[in-house]
């Protein structure tokens, strides 16, 4: 009874996070961070004609970014809607990507079957995080790549969080800026895996409008954030509103009545480990075998 009771807690956990990211519109809010996306792939240095896995790709970001660099890209999302508007854009590309709804803890593929498994600001919301460690290092062909990009608790979109987590209720998993903690991620890809590396970069949001416009378009496309709002009363909105507008403007590095603010992430390169007996163990020296990529990490 209680193991079903826990399963019945996980899918009504799972559809609440679908319905969440399903929420606003992530084509719309991503366009502004595209710049910052496309080095965060050049420093995967993956060569064209590599099998990559884009999880939790949402509108298709990295996904389109990888697949105009010759990779052979397959995105997957919990989010029909906003994988519906990635081919939507890979089609007016003439862009060849499958795009398919996949859940980061339960990925439909088999095991190394990729060459690269990566994640851009997305995984880390799943809400079993060794699960999806295990589910990125199953599909990943041996000396293949496994990469990360996570916001951190003492960034800014780590301090955003925190803001907003103090007007809403517990959400019954770990906190997703788990995963900016290299101590944690290593933790995580204990099993399987040959090297890694963890390294801290900034995400530079840039916004052609004010720091309270800026909240506005949060709430207005970031499902997140919408229904973070949606979810208390109009005193307490406003007060978030207040809240995060004064962050924006605190950290804003623009003053031309436009918004810069730079965004600490976790970025996370891994190599996937050669098996021994199926025992998860990296067989001795296979770290650093042969990568689709062009260059050393």
């Amino acid at each position: 009874m209680k193991r079903l009771e826990k399963q019945t807690g996980l899918d009504e956990l799972k559809t609440r996070l679908r319905d969440t990211w399903m929420t606003g519109d992530y084509g719309r809010f991503s366009r502004y961070m595209e710049r910052d996306a496309e080095a965060f792939y050049r420093r995967l240095r993956i060569r064209p004609g590599a099998q990559l896995l884009d999880v939790a790709c949402g509108a298709g970001q990295l996904s389109l970014i990888a697949a105009r660099a010759g990779a052979r890209v397959t995105g997957c999302d919990i989010a029909s809607n906003w994988l519906a508007q990635a081919r939507r854009s890979a089609a007016a590309e003439g862009l060849t990507v499958v795009f398919e709804e996949g859940d980061a803890e339960a990925l439909p593929y088999g095991d190394a079957t990729f060459d690269a498994v990566v994640s851009l600001i997305g995984a880390m919301f799943a809400p079993r995080p060794e699960v999806v460690a295990a589910e990125f290092t199953r599909v990943c062909r041996p000396g293949g790549l496994i990469a990360m990009a996570n916001w951190t608790a003492a960034g800014f979109v780590g301090q955003m969080f925190q803001m907003i987590a103090k007007h809403i209720a517990p959400s019954d998993m770990p906190s997703p800026l788990l995963w900016g903690d290299e101590r944690t991620v290593r933790e995580r890809f204990r099993t399987g895996i040959g090297t890694i590396e963890c390294s801290r970069h900034l995400y530079e949001l840039s916004y052609p409008f004010s720091p309270a416009d800026v909240v506005e378009f949060f709430r207005a496309n970031y499902g997140p954030m919408t229904r973070a709002f949606a979810s208390i009363g109009e005193a307490a909105q406003q007060q978030l509103r207040g809240e995060l507008t004064q962050l924006w403007s605190r950290h804003n590095r623009a003053s031309d009545g436009t918004t810069k603010v730079d965004a600490e992430y976790l970025q996370v390169i891994a190599v996937r480990g050669e098996m021994e007996g199926g025992n998860g163990r990296p067989v001795p020296g296979a770290e650093g075998g042969p990568l689709l990529c062009g260059g050393p990490l």
